[in-house]
């Protein structure tokens, strides 16, 4: 029985290795680690004696600019996280991919008139409430908007011009 291993343990194989050659030794100078400890402040401190040590940012915006030596803030670069309130809402927290697509069209500028205005200068008209201009008698608070206010409005945080 011996002689039978022995001669199987003889037996030349082939075999075909799958791995690199340097049997999974990176060159890791070429992959970029960020320095990912400390506080930004520390950071800051160590950087400022060797210039040559940079600061990683990724993903991280600056709120402002540095300016003759100074770091100047500037409040609109600051981000602004606006949450609407949920309460009371209906709507689920997802969207199922069974869902239909919506195929809309744009919203013109026709469309969005008759949505605000018409009724009410329909109902003006009908009730005699217009002057001979066809300015209304009683106007509403978007009739009485000035175009400086209205632009105003439409470029506040929170509308859907952008």
């Amino acid at each position: 029985m011996s002689k039978t291993t022995s001669l199987f343990n003889l037996i030349i194989k082939r075999n075909i290795s799958v791995t690199t050659p340097r049997e999974g030794k990176r060159n890791f100078r070429k992959f970029v680690i960020p320095n990912k400890r400390g506080s930004r402040l520390h950071k800051q401190n160590q950087a400022s004696p060797n210039p040559e040590l940079e600061i990683d940012k990724r993903g991280v915006r600056d709120i402002g600019y540095v300016l003759n030596g100074r770091f100047v803030k500037v409040p609109e670069m600051i981000p602004e996280l606006i949450v609407p309130d949920l309460t009371g809402c209906d709507l689920k927290p997802y969207v199922s991919y069974k869902a239909e697509d919506v195929i809309q069209s744009e919203f013109t500028a026709q469309q969005l008139f008759d949505a605000v205005y018409s009724r009410k200068i329909v109902t003006d008209f009908k009730q005699n409430k217009l002057t001979e201009d066809g300015e209304p008698l009683e106007p509403s608070d978007e009739e009485k908007l000035q175009p400086e206010e209205a632009v105003h409005r439409a470029k506040r945080t929170g509308s859907d011009i952008f």
